[in-house]
């Protein structure tokens, strides 16, 4: 199993925020989204990328992997296949985990999503101000409705999945940017291909997430 090296970490971080500097530039972003994407460009640069914790840069190993290795970014625009490889390389060296109590309904979510963080409370860069890292969802999954008190931004990497929010779903391809304020209830649910998403947690970014 590979090892997530802080050059390869600091490259896909990197690639991230070009990403969403780039979609500030354009201006064509609702005032909310861009609102919030200035906030995380700014908390990360409060973040000490000179320095990893190489713990937290070990490979984990995840089912949904192989599936990931297999997408392909379909629309979106440069930038966002821009954001795709950079991470496409280092899959499999990435620390992926699941950390929900177990659920009846769905005694096999755990096998078939997962998520990467990059910066955060418990990462490879540490920050208790702002979290960066990546979600996958396998196949036709549905992350089911949850909730949890940091903003939540995500840019959708490969697949198109459903995004459901305040009772209104919304299908969303590559390249599409979703705002979550704090303790809004959403879900997810992945088309025929896997989602990869990116996301930014601001706010409360030490407590975890709930199913409700």
């Amino acid at each position: 199993m590979n090892t997530l090296s802080p050059a390869a970490a600091l490259a896909a971080i990197g690639a991230v925020r070009q990403h969403f500097t780039a979609r500030l530039v354009a201006g064509r972003e609702a005032p909310a989204i861009a609102a919030e994407l200035e906030n995380v460009l700014a908390l990360l640069d409060t973040v000490d990328f000179s320095h990893a914790d190489e713990k937290h840069l070990r490979a984990s190993g995840h089912p949904v992997i192989r599936q990931l290795q297999q997408a392909h970014v379909r629309g979106g625009g440069a930038s966002t296949e821009a954001v795709f490889g950079a991470f496409l390389p280092h899959l499999d060296a990435l620390p992926w985990r699941y950390s929900y109590e177990p659920r009846p309904d769905a005694p096999d979510i755990g096998a078939r999503m997962a998520w990467a963080e990059l910066v955060g409370p418990i990462a490879p860069f540490h920050s208790s101000k702002v979290c960066l890292g990546l979600t996958a969802i396998g196949p036709r999954l549905l992350y089911p409705q949850h909730y949890h008190p940091a903003v939540e931004t995500y840019l959708v990497v490969s697949g198109t999945a459903s995004w459901t929010a305040d009772g209104s779903t919304r299908r969303h391809p590559p390249g599409a940017l979703i705002l979550h304020p704090s303790n809004i209830v959403h879900a997810m649910e992945a088309g025929d291909e896997p989602l990869l998403a990116a996301y930014a947690w601001t706010g409360d970014v030490e407590t975890l997430s709930a199913y409700i």
